[in-house]
């Protein structure tokens, strides 16, 4: 390699690591896995810097939409062709109940899904299992049943594309989504 050309590799190098610097990093909306783990964020482990009394933290605005899906968690998932509530589901609807329960005027709307192996009418069947499983421990956790709605998508709507068991295990869940009440 001559001069020249180590010179402009150094260049080119030195600009793609700014770049990358300076690219903002997306919170991740849902970093829990079917199997309940969470999945380290870029700031977990890390103690708060700053002020951090008043306003929103990393502009999520309490009581949004946001607010629910990156502090709570919107999405429990399901075993093969079951739609009984797993108990490592349990601290993310305790979790939505207590969300639910502060901000009373948001209503909402439990999305139950299955992934692509059985019929259409079988899959939306257990979609509509699944949601109302969801909607079932909310009530039980003091949510009032006029403010929850549910539907099934079946297989319609999957969220890992592919066809294997990460993909399968990934698009077993029921969603929860904010209908009305907070703002946006």
């Amino acid at each position: 390699m001559n001069a020249k050309t180590l010179v402009r590799l150094s260049a080119v190098s030195l600009a793609v690591i700014a770049v990358a610097a300076c690219t903002p990093r997306r919170p991740a909306v849902d970093t829990a896995t079917p199997g309940g783990t969470t999945a380290p964020g870029p700031d977990q482990g890390r103690a708060p810097t700053g002020d951090v009394s008043g306003g929103t933290i990393g502009g999520v605005q309490p009581g949004s939409e946001q607010d629910f899906v990156v502090n709570v968690g919107d999405r429990v998932y399901f075993d093969l062709d079951s739609y009984q509530v797993r108990s490592d589901a349990f601290p993310r609807l305790d979790a939505q109940a207590a969300w639910l329960n502060r901000y009373p005027q948001v209503r909402i709307r439990i999305e139950g899904n299955a992934d692509e192996r059985g019929t259409r009418e079988y899959n939306l069947a257990l979609g509509a299992r699944r949601a109302e499983s969801v909607r079932n421990l909310l009530i039980d956790r003091g949510i009032s049943p006029g403010r929850i709605d549910t539907i099934s998508y079946g297989k319609e709507r999957p969220i890992a594309e592919g066809s294997n068991e990460d993909a399968w295990a990934r698009n077993r869940n029921a969603h929860t989504a904010i209908v009305s009440g907070a703002p946006r």
